[in-house]
């Protein structure tokens, strides 16, 4: 019988190898050789170990070396005593790979022996030039050490172990390996301090453990913020204590006249300590003072004549105003703003300001005069939407950039007076916007945005004008007029989602679409192990299934 399963697996084998080098799904694209696409596929197959420099998002440095380490039964995670943050990023890494390799792999304090350490190192014992987020991966044929200043260094460089070790390696029952890494230093630190995903859960209402699954993958390409659009005129989210109907009627439906719902104060703290558990802060977001028709309906009194509207369930924009006039709707917004900011641990808080077409610009600009000082006054630091900066921008403020060429002059002009800036062009950055003419969900009001347009772009040149030390970092937002379930995020979030995460990490050096393709078509059976139902662009040269 042993014989026989050792003949199995070696023709498993030869027919992944062969799969893998009989062809690609998609079209050829300059840069990128068949031989490209045949390693990828192998790769990805599992047929030998993942080369250092196959990572998405590419790493400032690899140095590769003839030392691959392999894991086996008797692999062990190596935290030093007493060290609680580096224990819980090993446990997490237990959790990753104890289905699939079958090993028990456990997570004890510094030893001999073989195995995967984890570090928290000081600037004079190794630490230097990594920062608050960078780590550097060794990997020997003794073992595998990832060394960092801080906990989320530690848990971005488990990241790129992860995609180091074959895909299999992602599956949740028992692979039958070998989980060989490729020897070599991997030294790693981000190029920008905000790398963002944003999920509208407005539009339509997803659930804890729905954003918990979507913190999970943005976890893996080092994304480390979760901005949670959390009111819309379709829907209120977040429970308030002092204006209770927001939720309970404002949060009753969302586009299409489903169900909706809205998350409860415990609901919204479990979020943010799951997004902690994987490093992501949350930054939530009111809009105001347009897109607030929720608000409007849910209390007459926040209206300039009185009289509340219907709920909304359509996909229109523009049509809503608080009324900037009335002295309630800064008591409303101190309320908002008070409640919101005690349950966010984070350091910022988003105030919207998009699409206020309703609201005439000396209300726009009067109301951004009281409401930024409230948002002061809970210690937390004002994000708008670009639209912040044709008013008066607080200082401190962060303008997030949603337009197509950046060719807007007040943003340049904030950006030169020491605003800050988040890049999230809608025509590069909008995951929500259709692949193509024939893709079923999404808007194509910003044009079809494939997987090079996606990537191919550079924020620290984008914004006209604007010195490139203001750009504070990169977002990728995904609005969900159509989508309502997590396929339908998957979907449209892979594989755009790994490249606007590679512009916020990444050196501009190393910069290059015909070599990402190539890396990113790797990522296809991660994602096929993950469960994750991504779309198979034609850029890409895809492995064969």
């Amino acid at each position: 019988m042993g014989r026989r399963r050792i003949r199995l697996r070696l023709l498993c084998s030869l027919l992944l190898a062969v799969a893998a080098s009989t062809g690609t799904a998609g079209a050829a694209q300059p840069g990128a050789t068949e031989a490209g696409a045949t390693e990828a596929g192998a790769t990805a197959a599992g047929a030998r170990p993942v080369p250092l420099d196959r990572v998405v998002p590419a790493p400032a440095s690899v140095r590769p070396a003839e030392t691959p380490y392999t894991l086996g039964p008797r692999t062990r995670i190596l935290v030093a005593p007493g060290s609680r943050a580096a224990r819980q990023v090993g446990d997490y890494l237990a959790g990753v790979l104890r289905p699939s390799t079958g090993y028990r792999l456990p997570v004890t304090a510094h030893g001999g022996g073989d195995g995967i350490r984890l570090r928290l190192v000081g600037e004079a014992a190794g630490g230097r030039g990594l920062g608050a987020e960078g780590y550097r991966l060794e990997v020997t044929r003794r073992g595998i050490t990832i060394s960092a200043r801080e906990p989320a260094g530690l848990f971005h460089g488990v990241q790129t172990l992860r995609q180091l070790l074959p895909a299999a390696v992602e599956r949740k029952t028992s692979q039958p390996g070998p989980w060989t890494v490729s020897g070599g230093t991997v030294t790693d630190v981000p190029r920008y301090a905000y790398r963002g995903a944003m999920l509208d859960v407005s539009r339509h209402f997803f659930t804890v453990r729905q954003v918990k699954t979507y913190i999970d993958q943005l976890a893996l390409y080092k994304i480390n913020t979760l901005h949670l659009h959390l009111s819309d005129d379709q829907g209120w989210r977040i429970a308030i204590d002092s204006w209770p109907r927001l939720a309970t009627y404002g949060g009753s439906t969302q586009v299409g006249g489903g169900p909706g719902g809205f998350y409860t104060k415990a609901d919204y703290r479990e979020i943010v300590r799951y997004a902690a558990s994987r490093h992501l802060t949350v930054v939530p977001e009111i809009d105001m003072p347009g897109h607030t028709n929720a608000a409007l309906a849910s209390y007459a009194e926040l209206n300039c004549d009185g009289v509340a509207p219907p709920l909304y369930t359509g996909t229109e924009v523009g049509f809503s105003s608080l009324c900037a006039p009335k002295e309630v709707t800064y008591d409303f917004a101190d309320d908002v703003i008070r409640e919101l900011a005690a349950l966010t641990p984070g350091r910022y808080l988003h105030i919207g300001g998009d699409e206020a077409h309703s609201t005439s610009h000396e209300d726009f600009v009067a109301f951004m005069d009281r409401v930024q000082p409230i948002v002061a006054k809970y210690g937390k630091t004002v994000i708008g939407w670009h639209q912040l900066t044709g008013a008066r921008p607080a200082k401190g403020a962060i303008a997030q950039y949603w337009g197509q060429d950046g060719s807007e002059k007040e943003v340049a002009d904030a950006a030169r007076a020491g605003t800050r800036l988040i890049l999230s062009p809608a025509n590069r950055a909008y995951l929500d916007m259709k692949y193509d003419e024939d893709t079923p969900l999404g808007q194509d009001w910003a044009g079809l945005v494939d997987a090079r347009q996606s990537y191919d772009w550079d924020p620290g040149t984008y914004i006209q004008g604007a010195p490139a030390s203001s750009v504070l970092g990169v977002e990728a937002p995904l609005w969900t007029e159509t989508l309502s379930t997590s396929a339908h995020l998957e979907y449209m979030a892979f594989p755009r989602l790994p490249g606007i995460a590679e512009l916020g990490w990444s050196p501009s050096a190393t910069h290059d679409w015909a070599g990402y393709r190539v890396r990113l078509a790797a990522q296809g059976p991660r994602w096929d192990a993950l469960g994750i139902d991504y779309y198979r662009s034609p850029q890409v040269p895809w492995p064969t299934r």
